[in-house]
């Protein structure tokens, strides 16, 4: 603590902090559930999966003890259907649409999503095989969500699909940077081995640009999916950012799933800056952590902060302390240049942007420090600007433009998914739009492709 005790806490109980939050159902809650289900035969809950999931057809599978080709129902719709189990947004899109909202409560369609697939990781299952060769070779650019989702459509179709991804491991953000104690890493690592058993090869550690040069891909490929992803937070453009304790929410979240738990933050006080979903990761890592408090700072009210209802209650139930219409300003360092303060402004919403949100503006003479051992900030993220403008694509921001339909680029053998695409009013940011992405980009290119094979036959 800060006033001077000492706090005993293991790294044993750290790491238990980690544990996963959510324990999934039981086979009897599982198929009580299941039979509560009416089978709808036009449901919109299939309607409101991003990914045009089965729904009824895999719940129905529950129920009878088909449980391997309920998680195949799943994963032929969602290559990573496991993830999003755990991490969708449900109450806001197949819950949400459920007919039984209307009359007693919706049906678990997220927790009986994860039984079937936590059955089919449990007991080592392989859901699909690759198709027959057609001497066709796709690139895919980047192995997250979008990337695997395109590769695993690509190499059912028979094309010889090689994966480049700059990181140790494939899996993007399910495997980085969402907290293990909502998504384990073993389920997205799962993800990837039903991608990797279809034959595709993921080349990680290469990173397009320092390794491999963009032209050296156009040339050895027939197309080329771009599903890169965003990069790393943003600058705050205050004093102090260089100070020890100050970090990139991504890489601290990251932190968390790849190296060892440290008392580093026991009895500490941070600050978040932001309110995003990122920021929440953040915020409750740094409560499992050990810290004595944490505050999310946001220069909005609650009602434009960008994290899902459900996050924001789970950071409640963590004492995650939220401060509206708060904006840092500087970031003070002790003689040894560690953050010991943070200085504030309070902020008043003015007249709407250009974006139609209402823009903060800060009050003059409102200044005011906290006390804080650490400062994450968890703002956005940044384009990977260069990367796309060395395969000469068009953008804006680093935002690819694609085709809405097909997802291709401003070059006809570039494709497009995911979060470079994101943005400019280009959908949502979410781990199951990118993985209908990609696979709405992998249907593209096999169109692409067949066609002009038929063309020179």
């Amino acid at each position: 603590m800060n006033n001077g005790s000492q706090v005993f806490i293991s790294l044993e109980d750290l790491q238990r902090n980690f544990d996963e939050v959510k324990s999934g159902l039981s086979p009897a809650d599982a198929r009580d559930e299941s039979n509560r289900c009416l089978y709808c035969y036009d449901a919109p809950c299939i309607q409101a999966c991003p990914t045009g999931i089965n729904i009824p057809s895999f719940i129905k599978k529950i129920a009878s003890g088909n449980l391997k080709g309920s998680a195949r129902t799943i994963m032929e719709s969602n290559p990573v259907g496991a993830s999003c189990a755990r991490v969708c947004p449900t109450e806001e899109l197949c819950e949400g649409a459920c007919v039984l909202n209307h009359s007693t409560k919706p049906i678990m369609i997220g927790d009986l999503q994860r039984f079937a697939t936590d059955w089919a990781i449990k007991n080592e299952q392989s859901l699909f095989e690759r198709g027959q060769k057609n001497g066709l070779k796709v690139a895919v650019v980047g192995g997250g969500p979008a990337g695997l989702s395109a590769a695993r459509e690509l190499a059912r179709f028979g094309y010889e699909v090689t994966i480049f991804e700059a990181k140790e491991r494939a899996g993007g953000l399910n495997t980085y940077g969402i907290v293990s104690f909502r998504l384990p890493e073993r389920i997205s690592l799962w993800e990837v081995k039903q991608v990797e058993e279809l034959g595709v090869e993921i080349k990680t550690s290469t990173m397009v640009g320092r390794d491999i040069e963009p032209a050296e891909i156009l040339e050895a490929y027939d197309a080329v999916i771009l599903a890169i992803g965003m990069s790393k937070v943003p600058l705050l453009k205050i004093e102090g950012e260089e100070l020890e304790g100050v970090h990139d929410a991504i890489r601290f979240v990251e932190e968390t799933k790849t190296k060892e738990l440290t008392h580093q933050y026991v009895g500490k006080r941070v600050a978040v800056i932001g309110a995003g979903n990122t920021a929440i990761d953040a915020a409750t890592c740094s409560v499992r952590l050990g810290a004595e408090n944490v505050k999310i700072l946001y220069r909005r009210t609650m009602e434009e902060m960008t994290a899902y209802d459900f996050e924001y209650e789970f950071a409640k139930q963590d004492n995650v302390e939220f401060r509206w219409l708060t904006a840092p300003v500087r970031i003070v360092g002790d003689e040894n240049g560690v953050v010991k303060q943070l200085e504030c402004i309070r902020m008043e919403l003015g007249e709407p942007g250009p974006d139609g949100r209402r823009r903060p503006v800060p009050v003059e003479g409102s200044e005011f420090l906290l006390e804080v051992d650490a400062v994450i900030k968890a703002i956005g993220q940044t384009r990977h600007t260069a990367l796309v403008e060395a395969f000469g694509l068009q953008h804006q921001w680093g935002v690819v433009k694609v085709d809405l339909e097909t997802y291709q680029t401003s070059n006809e053998k570039i494709f497009a998914a995911g979060d470079v695409i994101f943005g400019d009013g280009q959908g949502e940011a979410m781990v199951v739009t990118a993985a209908q992405q990609g696979k709405t980009a992998a249907y593209a290119v096999h169109q692409k492709l067949r066609n002009s094979i038929i063309e020179t036959a």
